[in-house]
C-alpha cells in the first residue's frame, strides 16, 4: 500500500501552493511575522519569524491537514488515518472534526503528553506504537481495516502544498514590508514543510535551508547519497524532528531546490528557545526553535540581508519550558530515538 493516498493529486508545484492558499483562506490563521532587534543584532542580519505557534492546533501542520482532509471529505470519505510524532496527529484530528470525519491517529508510545491530549480532545482515536516502523505498519493495517485513507505527515502532495502556504505568506509579507527575503529556513522532520517552502520560493532569489538535529539528519544524508536514506534517530529535545527517513515526495523536490541543510544540537536549540521566549515573548517547542538555531548559523556566513524563519509549532510541555527557560539543559531528558 502506498503511503501517498491515491486519491490525492500528483507531485505539487508552486501553483498548487498558491491554490492551497486560496482554499485555506478563512480556515487557518494568517499568523503574524515577528522581529526582534536583539535577535537581529545577534544574527547580524534582519530575521523575520513566522509565528505558526499561534496557528490552530498550535502548529503549521494545520495547513496541510486541513487541505488534505478537506479534499478527502469532499470526495465522500468517512474518515482518515494518520501517524506522526504529534503535531500532524493533532491537526488531522482537528480537521477531521471540522468536516465530520472519524480520525484514527498513531503516535509514539513516548509522545509528548500535551500532543496526545490535544489529539484526543480534538476527537481523534489514539493508538500508540513504539517505533517508526511499527507506527507505519499499524497505520497501513488500520487503513485497510477501516477503508479510511492515510493522510501522511509529509509524503502527501496536499500536505506539502498546505505547509508551503506558511512560507508563501512569509515571503509575501516580507515583500510588502520592503524587506524581501534572500534566505528562508525551516526545521526538517520528514521534509514536507521544507519542500513546500521550496515551491513557495520558486521564481524568487531566495535560498531555502533545512535544519535537522544532530543525529536525526536523514535529509542531509539522503542528499549526500542521492536517495532517501533512513537513520536510527539519536536522542533529541526536538521531538517533532525525528522521523527515521525523509519522505520520497519531499526528497524529489528538495534534492534540486534546497540550498543546504544545517545540523544543530540540543544546546543550540535550547539557546534559540530562550531567545524566542525572552526577546519575542513567544513560546515555541524545541522543534520550532531549531529553525531559529539554524538561521543564526546561516546568517553567520555574511551572505544574506533578510532571513525568514517559519516557527513551526508551540506545543510544548510546561515542565520542559521551565527547564529550558532556566538554562538547565543538563536536566532536560532528550526524546529517545527508539520511538522516532
Amino acid at each position: 500500500m502506498s503511503r501517498i493516498d491515491e486519491s490525492a493529486p500528483a507531485g505539487p508545484v508552486r501553483a498548487d501552493v498558491e491554490e492551497a492558499a486560496r482554499r485555506l483562506s478563512g480556515q487557518v490563521v494568517r499568523t503574524p511575522v515577528l522581529r526582534s532587534p536583539a535577535i537581529d543584532r545577534l544574527a547580524g542580519v534582519r530575521v523575520l519569524i513566522k509565528a505558526e505557534n499561534l496557528q490552530h492546533g498550535g502548529s503549521y501542520k494545520m495547513r496541510g491537514a486541513s487541505l488534505a482532509v478537506g479534499r478527502l471529505a469532499a470526495g465522500g470519505h468517512g474518515g482518515v488515518v494518520a501517524q506522526s510524532t504529534g503535531n500532524h496527529a493533532v491537526a488531522v484530528a482537528l480537521a477531521a472534526r471540522r468536516h465530520g470525519l472519524a480520525a484514527t491517529v498513531v503516535l509514539p508510545a513516548d509522545a509528548a503528553p500535551t500532543k496526545v491530549a490535544r489529539a484526543r480532545a480534538a476527537g481523534g482515536r489514539i493508538v500508540l506504537a513504539d517505533t517508526a516502523a511499527e507506527r507505519l505498519a499499524l497505520t497501513r493495517e488500520l487503513s485497510a481495516a477501516t477503508g479510511h485513507p492515510v493522510v501522511d505527515a509529509y509524503d502527501h502532495p496536499d500536505v506539502i502544498a498546505g505547509q508551503g502556504t506558511a512560507s508563501l505568506e512569509l515571503i509575501e509579507d516580507a515583500e510588502r514590508a520592503g524587506t524581501p527575503l534572500d534566505a528562508l529556513v525551516l526545521p526538517v522532520g520528514g521534509g514536507g514543510g521544507a519542500a513546500g517552502a521550496c515551491l513557495a520560493a520558486t521564481g524568487r532569489p531566495i535560498e531555502v535551508y533545512g535544519v535537522e538535529p544532530v543525529g536525526c539528519d536523514s535529509l542531509a544524508r539522503s542528499l549526500a547519497a542521492g536517495r532517501p536514506t533512513p537513520v536510527p534517530p539519536a536522542p533529541t529535545i526536538a521531538d517533532g524532528l525525528r522521523p527515521s527517513c525523509v519522505g520520497e515526495l519531499p526528497f524529489a523536490i528538495l534534492r534540486t531546490a534546497l540550498r543546504g541543510v544545517v545540523r544543530v544540537d540540543d544546546e543550540q536549540i535550547g539557546a534559540a528557545f530562550r531567545l524566542l521566549l525572552l526577546e519575542l515573548k513567544v513560546l515555541a517547542e524545541p522543534s520550532g526553535a531549531a529553525g531559529l538555531a539554524g538561521a543564526l548559523r546561516i546568517a553567520a556566513d555574511g551572505r544574506h540581508h533578510t532571513v525568514g524563519v517559519v516557527l513551526t509549532g508551540g506545543n510544548v510541555e510546561a515542565e520542559l519550558v521551565a527547564r529550558l527557560a532556566a538554562d538547565r539543559l543538563a536536566d532536560v531528558p532528550s526524546v529517545e530515538g527508539r520511538a522516532a
